[in-house]
């Protein structure tokens, strides 16, 4: 039934727990898997004109290795499990975006994610991509926590 799965991942523990399951859901199911992950780009809010800017170019190179090193451990976690798996990596503002896109782009079956599950303020300040992938896609959507 699915022979191909989206595992977006942020790197977080909680991320390399659901792409774990994700490779065990891939080998029950005979299928490839494709890890995603976005390196979002250094919010600039200049407060007064004389606002000290960080390092732009240094928070990217360290965000895309940081990244890549987290889609690197998936793929050879699936490739020692027998389970295809290549990598994306994107750039957005909202990883929904890249998400989505690249489930569609890739003919995907199912996304299979973690989700924080932040409450209260922190989820209506930091937002869920979760909810917004389940808000644009129109895959079944297997939410880990």
């Amino acid at each position: 039934m699915f022979k191909s799965i989206l595992v977006p991942t942020d790197g977080s523990q909680l991320s390399e727990r659901a792409a774990q399951t994700a490779i065990e859901f891939a080998k029950i199911h005979g299928a490839r898997m494709t890890a995603v992950s976005v390196i979002v780009p250094l919010p600039v809010v200049p407060l007064t004109d004389a606002a000290v800017l960080p390092d732009a170019g240094l928070y990217d190179l360290k965000m895309r290795r940081n990244v890549e090193a987290g889609l690197d451990k998936i793929v050879a976690a699936a490739a020692a499990a027998g389970v295809p798996c290549d990598a994306v990596l994107g750039e957005a503002v909202s990883p929904y975006e890249v998400i989505v896109k690249t489930a569609e782009e890739r003919h995907c079956d199912i996304i299979l994610m973690a989700s924080h599950g932040r409450k209260g303020l922190n989820k209506l300040f930091l937002g869920s991509e979760t909810q917004k992938v389940l808000a644009h896609t129109h895959l079944p959507v297997l939410v880990l926590r």
